[in-house]
């Protein structure tokens, strides 16, 4: 039997919820360009198109709208338990246990996109409550008029955000929405394909991405940027890095071999922002500069723009604190999840892959 280390290369399942296609830089949701959904969409309708497979029409979006305002309630058990656990619980740990505590009546199997729903507006409400806690601040109720993205930063701050800064965050939420059989992913549809319950998938997939080699945090994007500052200085900063040996954070990606699709799109997007703030102005740049620099001192490396460069401008914007990064993540990716698990449920064959023994044999026959 041939072992395949981490099973990459190994194809667990068909889907057609997207298409991640590292070689020619292409991200599809449900035979949609992801970075043209990022720049054109709402994340109510990029949602509506990962769960039922089309864009909604008028009425559609306007009933789902409605039902996502709704669907905004924290159950009282949830919020009691947010105020109990101790502060010095990580917040992607707070998220994880918040969610595995809502109620399984509610979410019993089979799966549906009204649990999806659900607990896709609910996500937002854990964060930002648990944040504003940590912090010894009030909580703040959702505001019904807001949408998705402008509602959780409104929770987080209380202040109803800048245009331009709900406009980025959407974007960089559709385009975390979903990412093909990632560890998270795959981690839920195993779950998922024991006819267990969407929240405990769900639970799962958390615990996949709070692991530092999966969720990640653009971080160190953030503090390469504040250590260049601007942009007269970024050339002379990037070429002593890499004179120095150093790494230009935020570029190159595990996947893509090309540009990333997810920072193609989030270029466009600050770009179009830039003159509405200093960081996207920087960012766009940076980048530039980068790009050359690389290619004169790394040629054929192949060393793209990924998706943490151009998320790290939008977080340092919008103050969004390095805690919250890879929740705020996992709020987008909430979507992709319940996608694939109403997927698995629809085809279920319950995942039992095998092993190979590398352990010692027993030296006598055991008699029978």
């Amino acid at each position: 039997m041939a072992k395949v280390t981490g099973l990459e290369g190994v194809v667990a399942a068909e889907t057609d919820i997207s298409l991640v296609d590292g070689e020619n830089g292409h991200l599809i949701y449900r035979g949609f360009w992801a970075k043209e959904l990022a720049i054109t969409s709402t994340f109510e309708e990029v949602a509506y198109l990962l769960w039922y497979g089309q864009l909604p029409n008028t009425a559609e979006l306007e009933a789902f709208k409605g039902q996502w305002v709704a669907d905004r309630c924290l159950p009282e058990h949830v919020l009691s338990l947010l105020k109990l656990l101790p502060r010095e619980t990580p917040l992607m740990s707070v998220l994880q246990t918040a969610v595995s505590a809502m109620s399984e009546s509610q979410y019993s199997w089979p799966p549906s996109v009204e649990q999806a729903l659900k607990i896709t507006a609910v996500l937002p409400i854990i964060v930002a409550y648990r944040y504003r806690l940590e912090n010894g601040l009030p909580l703040i109720e959702p505001l019904n008029q807001l949408d998705h993205a402008a509602n959780y930063l409104y929770m987080l701050t209380g202040v109803i955000p800048e245009a331009a800064h709900v406009k980025a965050l959407t974007a960089y939420l559709i385009l975390g929405m979903e990412h093909g059989m990632n560890a998270s992913t795959f981690a839920g549809r195993v779950v998922s394909s024991t006819q267990s319950d969407l929240i405990s998938a769900l639970t799962a997939a958390i615990g996949a991405m709070k692991g530092p080699l999966h969720g990640g945090a653009p971080t160190e994007v953030i503090a390469m940027l504040d250590a260049i500052g601007n942009k007269e200085q970024a050339e002379d900063w990037i070429r002593s890095t890499l004179e120095q040996g150093g790494r230009l954070m935020g570029f190159g990606h595990r996947v893509y071999k090309t540009v990333d699709p997810r920072a193609e799109a989030l270029r466009q997007v600050t770009a179009r922002l830039s003159s509405e703030d200093p960081w996207f102005e920087l960012a766009i740049h940076v980048e530039a500069a980068a790009i050359k620099l690389l290619d004169e001192y790394k040629p054929g490396r192949r060393l793209y723009t990924n998706v943490e460069f151009f998320a790290a401008a939008i977080m340092r914007a919008i103050g969004l604190p390095s805690a919250l990064f890879t929740p705020t993540f996992s709020i987008a990716r909430v979507v992709g999840w319940s996608a694939h698990v109403l997927e698995q449920a629809a085809i279920n064959r319950i995942f039992r892959p095998q092993s190979v023994y590398t352990g010692p044999m027993p030296t006598e026959q055991v008699s029978k």
